[in-house]
């Protein structure tokens, strides 16, 4: 039997088509459908503006910057030029996801009333920002020739890279200067249990500043300290025999102190007392007390001493990423 001209065409037609289908679009339709094998769902990329608006604490005013120019700007304000590269890509991708993260969270609930012009601020409320000129007076034309530079390519390596948990972006990348040795979960620090943040160690953070900090002050300053932060609170007698530490979350740090009549939190004695973490021991005698801290911040996500450490230590940005934030993806 022949095959007609016109019924060859549309055989030869239809086999194309399956085979586009069988090696493009099928494929992609059963990504969208199951799960990758690790168990990570594979994320919807979220669109975001190539450029985002900065509060400015200082003058009082709104710029509008593109948005790797200020990852690398939150970069040089936030950590070390002198640190690993691997350590400042991963906190370039920090950064970012921070910035995009809060810049979708607020079309729901708005801007924040500290900078209700913008999402985002150049201050510890949100990320330490600092633009090149700034930087020069901060720093040195010797480190902008050479520090800066270093940071403009960790940041240009990691390009448009987000951090995804279960396919939605990551919502709180946060980070530290130092653990102590194990960071924290959010819960034992903040209100809410967040799953990509929970405690892990953080071998290497020998080089890390503000390990075993002390502090001393007469149990009559401590004593006023606390009244003062906690007027409506009835202490009792405060000495040497009526204050303990109750006990210690999963990351090490102070869950509970008893004083006087009152227990309160590890959190609210570092905020009273100025210390450099809750990650502290007491000593008491002769009247006074004792803090020694380990650590520097709240220790919540990253560590970025334990981030250069594993850096030197031959990790990457992406594994030192996945370590500190539990079953993220980066995209």
């Amino acid at each position: 039997m022949r095959i007609g001209k016109i019924q060859l065409i549309k055989i030869s037609t239809i086999v194309s088509f399956m085979v586009v289908f069988c090696l493009l679009l099928l494929p992609s339709f059963l990504i969208a459908i199951y799960p990758k094998e690790d168990g990570s769902e594979v994320p919807k990329k979220i669109k975001y503006d190539r450029t985002i608006m900065v509060f400015r604490t200082e003058s009082g005013q709104t710029e509008r910057v593109p948005l790797e120019e200020y990852v690398a700007g939150v970069v040089a304000g936030e950590m070390p030029s002198s640190f690993e590269r691997e350590a400042l890509k991963a906190q370039a991708v920090a950064a970012r996801t921070y910035a995009i993260s809060k810049i979708q969270r607020s079309g729901d609930s708005g801007f924040p009333k500290e900078h209700p012009m913008a999402a985002l601020c150049d201050s510890t409320h949100c990320q330490v920002y600092r633009t090149p000129k700034e930087l020069l007076q901060l720093k040195s034309e010797e480190w902008m020739e050479t520090g800066w530079p270093k940071i403009q390519e960790a940041v240009e390596e990691t390009r448009g890279e987000l951090m995804y948990y279960q396919g939605s972006l990551v919502e709180q990348p946060l980070f530290h200067s130092s653990s102590g040795g194990k960071t924290e979960n959010s819960e034992d620090v903040f209100v809410a249990a967040v799953p990509y943040l929970r405690s892990v160690d953080s071998p290497y953070e020998q080089e890390a500043t503000h390990q075993n900090e002390k502090i001393t002050l007469s149990i009559s300053d401590f004593q006023k300290k606390l009244k003062n932060a906690y007027p409506k609170y009835n202490f009792g007698t405060i000495n040497e025999n009526s204050i303990k530490i109750v006990n210690r979350s999963e990351g090490g740090r102070v869950e509970k102190i008893q004083v006087g009549n009152v227990v309160l939190e590890g959190r609210n004695i570092r905020d009273v007392c100025n210390l450099y973490s809750a990650n502290f021991n007491i000593k008491l005698n002769n009247n006074a007390i004792e803090f020694t801290t380990l650590g520097y911040g709240h220790g919540v996500g990253m560590s970025q001493w334990g981030a250069n450490g594993m850096a030197q230590n031959g990790s990457d940005y992406k594994e030192i990423l996945k370590h500190y934030y539990s079953g993220i993806e980066i995209y």
